[in-house]
């Protein structure tokens, strides 16, 4: 909580005090891409508590699966829908650059908040199963379409 509010007062001053559109434009899509990296660091934060309680290990963030991760949510936004298009090659891909046992992945759209994303993939007993795998690595890709709706990607794996 502390470090959302630590983000959000610069972000706050810096959308208060621009003098012109033009920068205000360019704080606008900072402010964006930073609110939606705080989202993904919730998801992941509320997933590794929920692994924490049943006594599983926590997983630790990948730069690999986020790359992934991101290009699958633009993806996802192009299309307009919720997908799991092309899981396989994002599964190779991540092989091919680091030798892993397993991947998967859960995705979902329309929620506003980290918790309401776990919530609904807890609800789902094929999302609650990947949440609680046996994964050792992670990364959740949280990006807004044209209307203001959430996309979002998770991507887990086992070294």
């Amino acid at each position: 909580m502390k470090m959302r509010l630590l983000l959000a007062i610069p972000v706050m001053f810096v959308l208060l005090f621009s003098c012109t559109a033009e920068p205000l434009q360019d704080d606008t899509i900072i402010a964006v891409a930073e609110n939606n990296v705080i989202l993904e660091q919730e998801v992941l934060a509320v997933v590794n508590d929920h692994r924490a309680s049943l006594g599983l290990n926590q997983l630790e963030f990948s730069e690999i699966a986020y790359k992934y991760a991101n290009k699958h949510t633009d993806y996802m936004i192009s299309k307009g829908s919720l997908s799991h298009d092309n899981f396989s090659a994002r599964a190779s891909s991540i092989n091919s650059e680091i030798t892993v046992k397993m991947v998967a992945e859960n995705v979902a759209k329309e929620y506003d908040t980290a918790m309401e994303a776990f919530e609904g993939w807890y609800q789902s007993s094929s999302h609650k199963k990947t949440m609680e795998g046996e994964f050792s690595h992670t990364a959740v890709s949280v990006k807004r379409n044209a209307e203001g709706d959430y996309y979002y990607t998770q991507l887990f794996y086992q070294e």
